[in-house]
This record gives structure tokens, C-alpha cells and sequence, in this order.
């Protein structure tokens, strides 16, 4: 059983585009870190690398992954139009 330092909501995250991957302060000074991929997956565990806290993060895992193919999908419409 995982106990957690806090809930937090994803859009209290900052997300970094070039590394898919959604960051939150922690109190011992780093950041928890959660990947774009591992919240598609449906993960909801957010971990700081610097010390043993944890975080639950709070997200709509269905309107998540809705978005995430959405942004395939017009990826590959655009892919379709360059060739």
C-alpha cells in the first residue's frame, strides 16, 4: 500500500514538451516527475528522484487519453499530407 505526501491535480503540473513529462515541486527541493506516457498508461504515481515522497496525481485517465489520440491522429493527417 502506497501512502501518499499529497493529491495533486494535473493541471497544478508543469509540463515540459521536449521531455513529455509533467513536473510538480516537492518539499525536499527537486520536483515529482510523471511521464505523458506513463499517464496514458494510466499510472497515477508521481515520484520525486531525490528523496521517498510521492504523490497521487488526480486526471480524467479516459479524456487523457482521448487527447493523446487526437494529437496522433493529426500527426499522421499531416504525415499523409506531406507525401
Amino acid at each position: 500500500m502506497t501512502v501518499f505526501h499529497d493529491e495533486i491535480e494535473i493541471e497544478d503540473f508543469e509540463y515540459d514538451e521536449d521531455e513529455d513529462m509533467y513536473y510538480y515541486p516537492c518539499p525536499c527541493g527537486d520536483r515529482f516527475q510523471i511521464s505523458k506516457e506513463e499517464l496514458i498508461a494510466g499510472e497515477e504515481v508521481a515520484t520525486c528522484p531525490s528523496c521517498s515522497l510521492v504523490v497521487k496525481v488526480i486526471y480524467d485517465q479516459e479524456k487523457f487519453k482521448a487527447e493523446a489520440e487526437e494529437i496522433l491522429k493529426d500527426d499522421g493527417d499531416k504525415e499523409a499530407i506531406k507525401a
